[in-house]
């Protein structure tokens, strides 16, 4: 469903999304996504750019859509007006570049270790911060220097072709997997293969939701367009697609027909046939323990279901799955959002803020003592440990421990 034929009137100005907006709560600069949502969108007109730029303060974590009683798209509205200030102010070569992660880590693979002691170093981070505006203090992915993908050449094809009796699974994992966190990848494809699915890497590039979330609509909309070229063959052939990055499953699933306007019949069939990893084996596997041998994972860990697993609407399949493990100690966190939504902690004048946010989760983990951070954004794991010293991983990893598949990402504090 589109944004488009959502009237603004459907806003009662009851200010619950207001109440419950992480950043509002924060910081004075954003007004509150009713005010600058749903309330401003009144005034604006089509054809003029808007001139409230207090909208850019918005994270696009998605509570204020969650919350409203009467369902106002208030976090698309809000995004689609951001594009406009974006667009009417000049998008800065600082947010070209941090919304292109995949074309940033082709440029570093071949260095890929002089790039990372070299971001690692805090006079680079400084000439960093100065040059461009990223943040010196904000926590930073490892390039990688092999991708994921070439790794599985034999899994990679554009069809779906079936070679035995095995259900077939088709994995979207995206560019934080293939160019940032290729043992994710490849933990993804040995644990489905574990549990008795054929796995097949069809075409994809970057969701686009960096893009998306720094104004650039049209180069957002030719990679969604690219993936759905790509996945399409999968779902008519009624091949269930699974990723393990929670915001490019989202994009396929939501955003690029409410906030991109892809609409058609391609676009629904992806997104009906799009899973979040957990999401697809509470479907397929509800019991795991009945089906599977469960090894005793002896660990003190803090789940935190990102802003935009939320936005899924399916629950906490991770926490669902996770609970079937013997030995694991778990403990839910109280927090709506970490506070980096994506890129925007990146950003020299959005770090505080996003910090701030995060401050309630941080600060449980400490007074907890858990051994690792689980939650399901890469995102949200970069930025959880770089803020607590405390390892994030995703959930994957401690459901291959429990499932005795080997994995080398550590999972106790760094």
């Amino acid at each position: 469903m589109t944004v488009e034929g959502w009237a603004a009137e459907h806003c009662i100005k009851c200010n619950i999304c207001t109440l419950a907006c992480p950043v509002a709560a924060v910081t004075e600069e954003f007004l509150g996504p009713k005010a600058v949502g749903p309330q401003a969108e009144r005034f604006r007109h089509p054809r003029i750019p808007p001139p409230d730029d207090s909208v850019s303060w918005c994270s696009g974590c998605g509570v204020c859509s969650r919350v409203c009683p009467h369902g106002v798209p208030v976090t698309e509205l809000n995004i689609l007006a951001k594009a406009r200030v974006a667009a009417n102010h000049g998008i800065p070569w600082r947010d070209q570049l941090i919304s292109r992660p995949a074309l940033l880590a082709d440029l570093a693979r071949p260095v890929a270790r002089l790039a990372n002691a070299l971001l690692a170093m805090a006079p680079a981070r400084a000439l960093a911060e100065t040059l461009l505006g990223v943040s010196r203090h904000a926590s930073l992915p490892r390039f990688a220097a092999r991708t994921f993908r070439s790794s599985f050449p034999q899994l990679q094809s554009a069809a779906p072709e079936r070679s035995g009796d095995a259900p077939l699974v088709a994995y979207f994992h995206g560019c934080s997997v293939n160019a940032y966190e290729p043992d994710l990848g490849r933990l993804a494809v040995e644990v489905l293969e574990r549990l008795g699915f054929d796995v097949v890497l069809p075409p994809q590039t970057c969701c686009g939701l960096p893009l998306q979330s720094n104004g650039l609509l049209e180069a957002a909309r030719r990679n969604a367009a690219a993936n759905l070229r790509g996945l399409v063959p999968f779902a008519e052939a009624d091949v269930p697609i699974v990723g393990t990055s929670t915001s490019c499953v989202l994009a396929l699933k939501h955003e690029y027909r409410a906030i991109l306007g892809l609409t058609g019949s391609e676009a629904d069939l992806v997104a009906e046939y799009m899973y979040d990893f957990f999401e697809f084996l509470r479907e397929r596997m509800p019991n795991l323990p009945a089906t599977r041998p469960m090894r005793s994972v002896a660990m003190r860990i803090l789940y935190h279901p990102p802003c935009q697993l939320q936005g899924h609407a399916v629950g906490w399949p991770a926490l669902d799955i996770l609970r079937q493990i013997p030995g694991l100690d778990i403990v839910v966190s109280e927090s709506d959002c970490c506070g980096v939504a994506g890129t925007y902690g990146l950003k020299k004048e959005r770090y505080g803020v996003a910090r701030e946010v995060g401050r309630t989760l941080f600060a449980q983990s400490r007074r907890e003592e858990v051994e690792a951070i689980v939650t399901d954004s890469e995102t949200c794991r970069w930025w959880t440990e770089g803020h607590t010293g405390i390892r994030s991983v995703h959930p994957l990893v401690i459901l291959a421990a429990a499932l005795g598949v080997p994995t080398s990402i550590a999972m106790v504090r760094p």
